[in-house]
């Protein structure tokens, strides 16, 4: 058995978490080397798995990835997590789907394509302060929070943008900077562990690179059961999927579900690792 872990030209050893995962993999006698997903050089049909890890540059490489994740599907190549899911993870307005199935989403307002973007006709009279982001990024890629007031100098900058890129716009909700972010990881559908992260003073990023603080935690069971419902809206295998939002009155709401490249903090459960491992192990037996 061999198996790509998928990764990016900035990391092309994988980052120090999932270099791990390559000599756990050998133990099953399985062979997993790491791959840069825009290597031209690299023939995929020479691997029996691809696994989805550090593709972290998919976002800036909008064209070209999905050129290739038709490639992929084309030569029918079995991946983890399924292509299918892929495509459709990648491009935020899952979330107008996932809130149609009854999930409780951060009040979103979906922008399409349009040469005439007003965001002063979209944004509800009820909120004070928003975030817009393209539908298809990562790592706050592209994405402001504002106030109101300032509504329209955030529209002449987007402008451009929502010609080409649909868009979100989001009430910004300020438990974010107090309760912090939530992220419930599931290996194979199956809860593994929580980690809430946290920004930084007067900061709403709460990516490790902007300074945010992640902590291990233990939601209680009713958390749990609301984060499995979102991971069991997908028919397919999933060997991974980490569900992110804010807790509220004992609400989730969901800001977004990675399917594709997220972290999945290893390094701060106990084992981690190890149960991400059996999982593919059982996936591709």
């Amino acid at each position: 058995m061999k198996i790509a872990i998928l990764t990016c030209e900035k990391l092309p050893d994988l980052n120090p978490e999932d270099q791990k995962i390559i000599p756990a993999l050998a133990q099953h006698n399985i062979q997993a080397t790491a791959a840069i997903w825009s290597d031209k050089t690299i023939n995929w049909s020479e691997f029996d798995y691809l696994v989805f890890r550090n593709t972290w540059d998919y976002f800036e490489k909008e064209t070209e990835f999905k050129i290739w994740l038709n490639q992929i599907a084309q030569l029918e190549i079995k991946t983890l997590n399924p292509i299918v899911t892929i495509k459709q993870n990648i491009h935020k307005f899952y979330l107008r789907e996932m809130e149609q199935q009854g999930i409780t989403i951060l009040p979103t307002v979906f922008i399409d394509k349009t040469n005439n973007l007003n965001l002063t006709e979209l944004i509800p009279a009820d909120w004070n302060k928003a975030v817009i982001k393209p539908a298809f990024s990562a790592g706050s890629y592209l994405t402001e929070v504002f106030e109101k007031s300032e509504i329209q100098a955030i529209n002449e900058k987007y402008k451009s943008i929502a010609a080409e890129k649909e868009l979100l716009l989001q009430e910004f909700m300020p438990e974010i900077q107090t309760l912090s972010e939530t992220s419930f990881i599931f290996f194979n559908k199956k809860f593994s562990h929580a980690v809430n992260k946290k920004p930084v003073d007067g900061d709403f990023r709460v990516q490790s690179l902007f300074g945010g603080k992640y902590t291990l935690v233990h939601p209680s069971s009713e958390m749990i059961q609301k984060a499995q419902k979102i991971v069991d809206t997908f028919q397919e295998d999933l060997l991974y999927a980490r569900v992110d939002g804010i807790l509220i009155d004992d609400e989730l709401y969901l800001m977004e579900i990675e399917c594709i490249e997220p972290d999945l903090y290893f390094n701060l459960s106990e084992n981690a690792m190890e149960r991400f491992v059996a999982e593919i192990v059982e996936l591709i037996a």
